[in-house]
């Protein structure tokens, strides 16, 4: 019970640091405005939203891998590299509590917030109710599908918040590593791995993919296979940030 009420803790006061600054609001807006500006005015290869001739929200997901890339490690930047900045993280490293506790209060508390600004695009799902008879099943899987992609992201982001006290660097670091595992599973990528490497490689290397991943969801299907892949992206990097953080407690 103690390690949950720690959780708890940490959780409470990382949400209120995000809203005790222009952070939260800045980031929830970009948020909206692109998702509401991509949706309905930016066209994809089946055209834009009011060609589809259908109410669909595929024009609305296709375009979260390429939001989360750059807006999920601007929120996971400070989580641990402003600790070590003010100089605030042996201070937290030496207080009751474990480092798995303290991650996970930090993960979850972030988490949470991108949950926050994901289910503020509600009017989205409300004009599309409004326009037509959307399948609602598959924007539920759609949305569900988002919010763990954005949580692999938000993990890897704390690995590179962890290594530094710089949030830019953190910043930068964190998106050459989520653009890598966007670009995995893109088909240009394939194709030119394809080339020259052999089949069971470019499948592994598919298969790392957030996309190839994400798409199922887009799909409506709700695979367990995506969801364990997700989880378990989730749950190596908060490992890989533990290991981190005890070797600056030593």
């Amino acid at each position: 019970m103690n390690a949950i009420a720690n959780i708890k803790t940490i959780t409470k006061r990382e949400l209120s640091a995000y809203f005790a600054s222009p952070l939260a609001y800045v980031f929830i807006v970009i948020f909206l405005l692109l998702c509401g500006f991509f949706t309905f005015m930016v066209g994809t290869r089946m055209g834009t939203f009011f060609q589809h001739g259908q109410a669909s929200l595929d024009t609305f997901f296709i375009w979260h891998p390429w939001f989360y890339l750059f807006l999920v490690p601007a929120v996971g930047m400070r989580l641990w590299a402003e600790e070590r900045r003010v100089g605030t993280l042996e201070l937290l490293l030496t207080m009751p509590i474990t480092s798995w506790q303290a991650i996970a209060g930090k993960f979850l508390a972030s988490w949470l917030f991108l949950a926050l600004a994901l289910a503020l695009t509600f009017p989205l799902v409300i004009t599309v109710n409004y326009l037509g008879h959307p399948e609602n099943g598959v924007i539920f899987c759609g949305y569900v599908g988002s919010w763990l992609m954005a949580g692999a992201y938000l993990a890897v982001s704390c690995i590179t918040s962890a290594m530094t006290r710089s949030q830019v660097v953190s910043f930068i670091v964190s998106v050459v590593l989520c653009l890598f595992l966007l670009l995995a599973g893109f088909s240009p990528v394939i194709q030119f791995l394809s080339g020259w490497a052999s089949p069971v490689v470019v499948q592994a290397v598919a298969a790392c993919s957030v996309i190839t991943h994400f798409e199922n969801f887009q799909k409506g299907v709700l695979d367990s296979r995506d969801v364990i892949f997700f989880l378990s992206l989730i749950v190596f990097s908060l490992f890989t940030t533990a290991v981190i953080l005890r070797g600056h407690r030593k």
